[in-house]
């Protein structure tokens, strides 16, 4: 069915459970795990910002037909030693908050302030999209995502408008790479209460359908108890077809998705139980969903979701919030049946304060890291990698550290952490 509408925030007047799947493996803690040590590096502060650590604390910045996922390397093929890797000289500039590669193109990168810029081979950067007149930057707001789609020449952004409410919209692909502003059209719009726990990430997941992260909407302890209710998007994961026929607005709801008939439910509702899921992935060799959700207080955590032949990962599976942070009780009016604990968690100790996600690596530029999931925190710099894979499941290697880490992002082969102070740092093996 074709869809239009803003999808408006409302007072809650019942929580729904949502049955969780997952392994009954104890999740485990980074900060019990050997090599989750280092100093603090340098966090900014300001209305450029797309995160904030004050009163709310620990918050975040932080396909339609079915295809089959791509064949790539599995498993570490060696010990990372010490140290593994080194950062190259950031690309791009100040203000950016993602890296992202169009499917057997250019790559792109994503400023916060609201331009979308080519990167070139010499590693000049020109714009080939300015909504800086559409876009709120206060906070946590800004130009937070970008995706392509994976066959056809679209791309779709997500972005807080200058009402601070997250507009998704699709813009035509030229020639020559450019976003074709004449093109846009509105996919989505969700109200937003507050400014901060705008979620921001899109991607076409394996089956090639968009997958939009929400956050709870804001504020702290998720006043509005949206995590947890299908009647709204927010502390969700959306999971949408984007393409419609010429002419039309919106977008399509998959006939598969969990809550299609569910009375009281948003067909587009995917997952739920999410504070502020800033940065998810799709694994490249298996499907899994891994997403670095931000905390409240104490904890950070990252969850994944276990895919089947492929597809699927993250169905009707509920995250926990509010009823939990990480793997603490949190509000007592929440349910806690059926959600799905994290895998990992860490608390913020040591000047740590927001989980920033994370890609499970697949390339071949570093290939002692595959098997490997990494991941950073915004307010320590520090930069680690878990493996999920090895013998050693579990075992924490911190790779170095860079400041105000924002996404990390897997390009092709490579592998990049972007920081919002000294832009998308190419991460090499070390000589």
């Amino acid at each position: 069915m074709n869809m239009r509408r803003r999808l408006t925030t409302v007072a809650i007047v019942a929580t729904l459970a949502i049955a969780g799947c997952g392994g009954d493996d104890e999740p485990e803690s980074l900060d019990t795990l050997p090599d989750l040590t280092g100093q603090p590096g340098t966090a900014t502060s300001g209305s450029s910002s797309p995160i904030s650590t004050s009163e709310v604390g620990g918050t975040a910045p932080a396909t339609g037909a079915t295809g089959s996922t791509t064949a790539a390397p599995t498993g570490p093929t060696g010990p990372l030693g010490d140290p593994a890797v080194t950062f190259a000289d950031g690309v791009g500039g100040e203000g950016l908050v993602k890296i992202v590669q169009r499917p057997g193109g250019r790559k792109y990168v994503v400023a916060q302030r609201g331009q979308v810029l080519v990167l070139a081979d010499d590693n000049s950067t020109s714009p080939v999209l300015d909504l800086q007149a559409e876009v709120s930057t206060g906070n946590e707001q800004g130009l937070l995502g970008l995706a392509f789609h994976p066959d056809l020449p679209l791309a779709y952004v997500n972005y807080t408008d200058t009402s601070g409410d997250t507009v998704i919209a699709e813009y035509a692909v030229t020639a020559t790479g450019s976003l074709d502003p004449a093109s846009q059209r509105e996919v989505m719009a969700v109200d937003q209460p507050y400014d901060n726990h705008n979620g921001g990430n899109l991607v076409f997941g394996p089956d090639k359908y968009l997958y939009i992260g929400f956050g709870d909407g804001g504020s702290a302890d998720d006043p509005q108890r949206n995590a947890l209710s299908l009647s709204t998007p927010l502390g969700k994961m959306v999971r949408i077809d984007p393409v419609v026929a010429d002419g039309q607005d919106g977008f399509n709801t998959p006939a598969d998705n969990p809550f299609v008939g569910t009375s009281g439910a948003l067909a587009e509702i995917w997952s739920s139980g999410l504070r502020n899921p800033w940065r998810f992935s799709f694994d490249q060799a298996t499907g899994d969903l891994w997403i670095a959700d931000v905390g409240q207080g104490r904890v950070e955590e990252i969850d994944v979701a276990g895919a089947t032949g492929g597809f699927s990962a993250g169905k009707a599976v509920n995250f926990g919030w509010s009823a939990f942070e990480g793997n603490e009780r949190f509000n007592e009016d929440q349910s806690e049946a059926g959600h799905t604990p994290p895998r990992y968690t860490y608390t913020h100790e040591e000047g740590r304060c927001s989980v920033t996600g994370g890609v499970a690596y697949r390339g071949s530029a570093i290939p002692e890291l595959r098997g490997y999931y990494v991941f950073a925190d915004y307010c320590s710099g520090e930069v680690w990698a878990v493996d999920f894979e090895g013998e050693g499941d579990g075992e924490i290697v911190e790779l170095g550290s860079v400041a105000s880490p924002v996404s990390i992002d897997q390009v092709g082969d490579d592998l990049y952490v972007v920081s919002q102070v000294d832009g998308a740092q190419l991460v090499e093996r070390a000589s």
